[in-house]
C-alpha cells in the first residue's frame, strides 16, 4: 500500500503580465492558503517521506510552505520539470519513477490543472470537476511499488481545499 497526496499550487498572481507563466508568484490569498492547508495536514499527522513539485514558482512556493509546516527538509524537495503543466499520462510516468524508501510515509506531488485533476480522476476512478487552488487529494494506492501505479489503483482517503469549511 502506498500513500500519495496530490496538491494543486496555491492561487497565483496575474499582476505582472510580462512574467513568463513559469515565473508567476503566489498572490496574497495563495500566500495565506498554502500554510493554512499545510496545517490541516499537520493536524492529520501527515509526515511526508518525499515532496515532488513542478518547477513553476507558484508550485515550488506552495511546496516550500507545506515543507516548512510539515517539517520536511526544504533541500530534499524534488523539482521535476515534467510535472510543469503535465498531462495525466505524464504524471503517471512521474509517479512510477518515485524512488522506493524504507518508510511507507506519503509522497506529496505539487502541480497544475487540468492535468492534476485528470490524473486524480484516473488514479481514483473519481469525478472531480476541478481540484481548486491549494486543493489536497489524499489517495491510498493498492500497490506494493510505485512502478505499479496506474489508473484505478487508488482510493480516496480525503479531499480538502481552502473554501471547504467556509
Amino acid at each position: 500500500m502506498k500513500h500519495l497526496i496530490i496538491v494543486r499550487h496555491a492561487k497565483s498572481s496575474w499582476d505582472n503580465s510580462s512574467l513568463a507563466d513559469i515565473n508567476r508568484p503566489l498572490n496574497e490569498r495563495g500566500e495565506k492558503d498554502a500554510p493554512r492547508m499545510a496545517r490541516r495536514l499537520a493536524e492529520r499527522s501527515v509526515h511526508p517521506q518525499q515532496m515532488i513539485s513542478s518547477p513553476a514558482v507558484r508550485a515550488m512556493t506552495t511546496c516550500e510552505e507545506f515543507a516548512k509546516v510539515l517539517r520536511f527538509p526544504g533541500e530534499q524537495v524534488q523539482s521535476l520539470k515534467p510535472v510543469y503543466h503535465a498531462s495525466a499520462d505524464t504524471l503517471f510516468g512521474v509517479v512510477r519513477q518515485i524512488r522506493e524508501m524504507k518508510s511507507d510515509g506519503p509522497v506529496m506531488l505539487f502541480g497544475h490543472n487540468p492535468g492534476l485533476t485528470d490524473f486524480a480522476n484516473d488514479l481514483l476512478d473519481e469525478d472531480f470537476d476541478s481540484i481548486p487552488t491549494t486543493g489536497v487529494v489524499s489517495a491510498k494506492l493498492d500497490i506494493r511499488t510505485w512502478s505499479e501505479a496506474g489508473p484505478g489503483c487508488g482510493t480516496l482517503e480525503f479531499f480538502d481545499y481552502p473554501k471547504k469549511d467556509n
